[in-house]
């Protein structure tokens, strides 16, 4: 029986252990934190998980929460100019519903899961040091850890990672009591772009207290929406999100009126590079390790690939871990590995880095259209839940053109 340790107990590193276990492996996961630690924990994102993600979870056992979760039907963008002015406004239907759960509900969930199925858990943080003598106990280490010390490992890749620091700072909370939207009540995600400025994010999620909604704000460093370095409580950060509404999103204020923060941990602040690391960590002469999701390819949330992402990394992870039989993982191994999952991450990457950057004249145009065309707004949505068909058409502003000319015209 092979033995497979996996640093790291977040979307990929739980999901690859427990299909793993499933398959037969001997999985060992070490966690920084336990099932309690964590649900006591602070939140950690805002995974908006879409369909073909969803359906990995189902095919594997893990949607443990999907008749608890609210299911999102429908992507609302909104872009903003002047700042409290809405200029046009898109709504697209997705084919099937997306879903979002408070990953302090599912980690913990899912290490649990994984004890529960005769899995080993070590709950102990591991430095770089450590790595080598542990290494040597198995037949493959992952590091699924996209935080910390370990993250060193992993040398950037510059070509393909065009940003050195942070495009975005961001800040989000998790509250109970807002209202719908008027005349659509079913639960869609609504994104305001302010050119310039920065973007927010509505989204209906599943927390530890039940249905919630989740509040992202994604600043351009300097604006006004940058704003949160003091990192206030729940209650300051409430309060300084209706200002920010009242000010710049104004179609929005009202919904949040009245909502409440779920928990005394419903915030998070940061910001970080986007980047795509070489996969392969070198220990020593003869033994290395393999990085995945964040690890190797971090995107900022602003196009909320970042569950989904680690969701793919650890199907493609499986298929070519059980197709390698009982050969040794080799760095040439781990390397084709990380290509089998970059054939995949490269479209939400290249979408996501073009979207921090001031927003093309072809995608404005883009929206301006969806604002009236359905089959537009659908094809639209549909690119964050199938991100490679973007490059079919989005990408390049001579496709875009060509693609509305087909819709729009006869």
């Amino acid at each position: 029986m092979r033995r497979i340790l996996i640093v790291g107990a977040g979307q990929a590193g739980l999901q690859l252990a427990l299909s793993l276990q499933s398959a037969g492996y001997d999985v060992t996961v070490m966690s920084a934190r336990t099932p309690e630690e964590i649900r006591a924990g602070r939140i950690m994102s805002t995974q908006c998980m879409f369909w073909p993600q969803l359906q990995l979870e189902r095919d594997h056992g893990l949607n443990l929460w999907e008749h608890e979760a609210p299911d999102i039907v429908a992507q609302r963008v909104t872009v903003a100019a002047p700042p409290g002015t809405a200029a046009f406004q898109t709504l697209g239907r997705w084919d099937q519903y997306a879903q979002s759960i408070d990953q302090r509900v599912k980690m913990a969930g899912w290490l649990e899961l994984f004890e529960e199925r005769g899995g080993n858990a070590v709950y102990h943080s591991v430095m770089t040091s450590d790595l080598e003598g542990l290494s040597a106990l198995y037949d493959l280490t992952i590091i699924a850890a996209g935080k910390g010390e370990l993250v060193e490992l992993f040398d950037r890749d510059v070509s393909r990672s065009p940003y050195d620091r942070p495009q975005r700072h961001l800040s989000c909370i998790y509250l109970h009591g807002m209202t719908p939207w008027p005349g659509h009540p079913e639960p869609h995600v609504r994104i305001t772009a302010t050119p310039g400025v920065g973007e927010l994010f509505f989204m209906p999620g599943y927390t530890l207290t039940g249905p919630c909604d989740i509040l992202l704000w994604e600043a351009v460093p300097g604006g006004p929406f940058d704003c949160w370095s003091d990192r206030p409580d729940p209650a300051g950060h409430l309060d300084r999100t209706l200002d920010l509404l009242r000010q710049y999103v104004p179609w929005e204020h009202e919904r949040v009126v009245g909502a409440e923060p779920t928990d005394a941990r419903s915030t998070l602040y940061g910001g970080y590079a986007p980047v795509v690391r070489h996969p392969v960590g070198r220990l020593s002469a003869s033994a290395s390790v393999l990085g995945m999701a964040d690890v190797v390819v971090a995107n900022d949330p602003v196009t909320g690939q970042g569950s989904n992402n680690a969701a793919r990394c650890a199907e493609v992870y499986l298929r070519e871990i059980l197709g390698h039989g009982d050969r040794p993982f080799d760095d040439a191994w781990m390397q084709r590995t990380f290509d089998a999952y970059w054939d995949y991450a490269r479209h939400p990457t290249a979408y996501t880095n073009m979207m921090l950057g001031p927003l093309p004249d072809h995608v404005q145009k883009v929206l301006a259209t969806a604002a009236q065309n359905e089959t537009v707004a659908h094809r639209f949505a549909h690119g964050y839940a199938n991100p490679a068909d973007f490059e079919n058409w989005l990408m390049d502003p001579e496709r875009a053109e060509a693609y509305l000319a087909s819709v729009t015209t006869g």
